[in-house]
């Protein structure tokens, strides 16, 4: 089977501006802007997520067949197919940024799969109204790294957008990758992205900033009717849009606290960033850590002040939110109703971290001594570089009948220069792997019950920045070998895998200060 429109798409609930000129400009009352896909003579398909194919309800004849390559490489353009860019706005780095819109995706529409309303767009495809300085294409190095990371995070189990395919345009891409003066061509090439929606809480704020209440109240309630449809039942006037930003509120604390757990750092997290459906979207200089350090961000635009560093993504989070509020309350007008969900997110925050913790130490049952006991080990972990990933999956060896020196044994393969490692601070280890010890040791759960908690939680596989790196340089020369087997090694990432053992291995040496490997720019 192909493709087909689903009735409830935005495209088929909203107006689009219909001026055809792809010119930069500004573009008020509508949320949508008819756009034509750059036809691209010699796009070629890199790779098919055929797992997801498969779950959109594609059967393998289809994407064996000509329709897929078409898809990908937007040429499968039929006459009933409207293709169209969204329009929003949105806070970058703290500030109001007016307009920005997608200037350089864009919707193929929402379709009809055997997982419901799904919307696929093309990342790299062309310039829009709101390509603004930029060109509307991308690079085959960013594409590769949303490529792998949206379906990464999709098998981690955290909630985010995913990437049908990647194909190259056959065309090249001036590009500045570090903003240092350097230009370059790279490889152009495209993502397709699939998603329920692609609704950003700058969705809202446009139309707010600009006091079209009209637009706004119309988008909220095509968002309740479409995707939060079970809020219908509610009779009251105010009810349902509250109801609606206490669930976005809660998705988007579910979508950070996984952020947290496996490490990950988004680099970018501007509220045109921010899905209302608490997905993970627009990953660029993304990362996950390598070392424990929660001052780190990916983002080489974000060195001076951190804003979206590790430790702050949780807070950060409520501060979009609080903007999100402000655009709510242009239609609602209840200013304590929206404050008490604000304040409901900031101490569930705490619970949630302090969960989170306890899985991924094992510790199922409660004491009064675990909150002492996570904090001394937050403050322990950033003294001395320790791979975080391999920190908390080797810490699953340890049990209760272990001495600590045994145990500070098992957790080397995670410590960076142990040679070099202070006496004093191998001993604050060696004093907390013994309470740790200790703690599990007067546990009620059973070692096999607490292990398989932590495999759970603790993945082995990340796709770290260097990896990722390693498969655009190999890519670029044409061999996709690399991105391949991460691609099939980041389906199982909590899976043993002993095959990938190679994988699993601290930060080499040489990535350390290598772009593409410790810090990336937003150039794509």
């Amino acid at each position: 089977m192909s493709l087909k429109l689903h009735p409830n798409s935005i495209d088929q609930h909203f107006p689009y501006d219909t001026i055809e000129s792809n010119i930069p400009r500004q573009v008020p009352e509508f949320l949508l802007s008819a756009v034509a896909i750059k036809s691209f003579k010699n796009a070629s398909v890199i790779h098919v997520n055929n797992a997801l194919a498969k779950d959109l309800g594609l059967e393998k004849s289809v994407v064996k067949s000509n329709y897929i390559a078409k898809l990908l490489t937007g040429q499968q353009l039929d006459l009933q197919l409207k293709t169209y860019a969204m329009n929003y706005g949105g806070h970058q780095f703290g500030h109001w940024a007016g307009q920005l819109g997608d200037g350089r995706a864009i919707m193929l529409g929402g379709f009809e799969t055997n997982l419901g309303l799904q919307y696929l767009q093309l990342k790299g495809s062309g310039p829009t109204p709101y390509s603004r300085r930029g060109d509307g294409f991308a690079v085959l190095r960013s594409s590769i790294r949303e490529h792998l990371c949206s379906e990464a995070m999709h098998h981690l189990g955290i909630p985010t957008t995913r990437s049908l395919g990647i194909s190259l345009t056959g065309e090249k891409v001036t590009r500045d990758p570090m903003y240092d003066g350097t230009i370059i061509q790279e490889l152009g090439a495209m993502v397709c992205r699939v998603s329920p929606s692609f609704l950003r809480f700058g969705s809202f704020e446009l139309p707010a900033s600009r006091g079209d209440t009209t637009l706004l109240k119309n988008l909220l309630d095509y968002t309740i009717k479409t995707l939060f449809n079970h809020l219908l039942v509610v009779a009251q006037e105010k009810e349902p849009y509250l109801l609606l930003f206490k669930e976005i509120c809660n998705e988007t604390l579910t979508m950070v606290m996984h952020w947290q757990r496996v490490g990950f750092v988004h680099g970018v997290m501007n509220t045109d960033n921010m899905s209302v459906l608490g997905l993970t979207i627009d990953y660029g200089p993304y990362g996950w850590m390598d070392d424990y350090n929660p001052d780190w961000t990916p983002n080489t635009t974000d060195n001076q002040h951190k804003r979206y560093k590790y430790r702050s993504q949780p807070e950060i989070a409520l501060w979009n939110l609080w903007k999100l509020a402000n655009s709510f309350y242009l239609v609602i007008d209840d200013t304590n109703g929206l404050e008490k969900i604000l304040d409901v997110y900031k101490s569930n925050y705490l619970v949630e971290q302090q969960a989170m913790m306890k899985a991924k130490l094992g510790l199922i049952d409660d004491h009064h001594a675990d909150a002492k006991l996570i904090d001394s080990l937050l403050a322990l972990l950033p003294v001395h570089p320790i791979d975080m990933t391999i920190f908390y999956r080797e810490l699953i060896k340890v049990h209760g009948e272990m001495d600590h020196l045994t145990a500070w044994k098992i957790i080397h393969p995670a410590i960076y220069d142990i040679d070099i490692m202070p006496s004093s601070i191998k001993q604050q280890w060696l004093e907390w792997l013994q309470s740790y010890i200790d703690r599990i040791d007067r546990s009620s759960v059973f070692a096999k019950a607490r292990a398989k908690k932590m495999r759970a939680t603790n993945p082995k596989y990340v796709l770290r920045n260097y990896m990722a790196q390693l498969a655009i340089e190999a890519a670029e020369q044409g061999d996709y070998t690399i991105m391949s087997e991460l691609f099939e090694m980041l389906k199982n990432p909590y899976s043993d895998q002993p095959a990938y053992d190679k994988w699993y291995a601290r930060r080499p040496d040489w990535a350390i200060n290598k772009p593409g490997c410790s810090q990336l720019s937003c150039s794509s």
